[in-house]
């Protein structure tokens, strides 16, 4: 594969900006071998020393799988190669792509990107214009640890939660309080130092939301806020800073991008109100 077939693609518009652009991959999309193949090629030294000190193999292949996609969507949104990305991370842990003083070989000066793996599923939000967070958790899971994320939530979302069923209707309320929670936090780049009760949703009874109370450091207070299942029962969340000239559209990719597919378009919805 050829440096010029990694980087494909025309240079951005400096004029127009891009939507927001989501891939979700699950692990299943690499068999094992190639996820080892293109990591050995992709990843840096310090991501290698990581991926080699995972004692299951299932959670290195999580790694791997991740971090491919990370360098794979990079290469095709900037045009830098996949292994001469520069990833560093802010004192909080953040990750950032180190941008060219020159600008990005496909266009603009900025790119940020989040990341969210959960049981063998991987969720990619890119913007090129200030931050994304996104989140994404399974169904599935069981019940571990859901009193003890219940108990970091705003006293109103926990009354909403409880009110729910137990059982399945309990737990999608959660999580979806907890992946919309993990996104805007990430989106902000505090993770967790910003203490989870310090901001609340009022969500739709299905999907959405319908209000939203900001920590009283967030001085934006204009952000939108995504709700997706892309496949059943796994939930995802997107956070992103609304701007006025931004295209009202959510480009979703599905499965490893080796080539550029048509993605489902998913309408991003209007800045929820800050409430206070």
């Amino acid at each position: 594969m050829t440096t010029e077939a990694l980087a494909a693609g025309p240079p951005v518009p400096r004029d127009r900006p891009e939507p927001v652009k989501l891939f979700f991959c699950p692990n299943d999309e690499l068999v094992p071998g190639i996820a080892a193949l293109l990591a050995r090629h992709w990843l840096d030294e310090h991501e290698q020393e990581i991926a080699a000190r995972f004692l299951f193999e299932r959670d290195r292949r999580q790694y791997l799988v991740a971090h491919s996609l990370v360098r794979r969507v990079l290469a095709l949104e900037s045009g830098l190669p996949e292994a001469e990305a520069v990833i560093w991370r802010s004192s909080r842990g953040r990750p950032f792509l180190q941008k060219p003083a020159e600008g990005l070989p496909r266009g603009g000066r900025e790119l940020d990107f989040n990341l969210s793996h959960a049981g063998g599923h991987n969720l990619l939000g890119v913007v090129r214009r200030h931050r994304v967070g996104v989140d994404v958790e399974r169904l599935d899971r069981g019940e571990q640890g859901f009193d003890t994320i219940l108990e970091t939530f705003a006293a109103s979302e926990r009354d909403w939660v409880t009110r729910a069923a137990p059982g399945r209707p309990r737990d999608r309320r959660l999580l979806r309080l907890w992946t919309l929670k993990e996104a805007y936090s990430k989106a902000r780049g505090l993770g967790l130092s910003l203490p989870f009760d310090a901001f609340s949703f009022t969500l739709a009874e299905d999907r959405g939301v319908l209000g939203f109370q900001p920590p009283d450091n967030d001085n934006e207070r204009r952000w939108r806020f995504v709700e997706l299942e892309p496949v059943p029962d796994v939930l995802a969340a997107v956070a992103v800073l609304a701007d006025s000239d931004a295209p009202p559209v959510l480009q979703l990719h599905h499965g490893f991008p080796w080539g550029r597919s048509a993605p489902r378009l998913v309408p991003l919805p209007e800045p929820v109100p800050a409430s206070r």
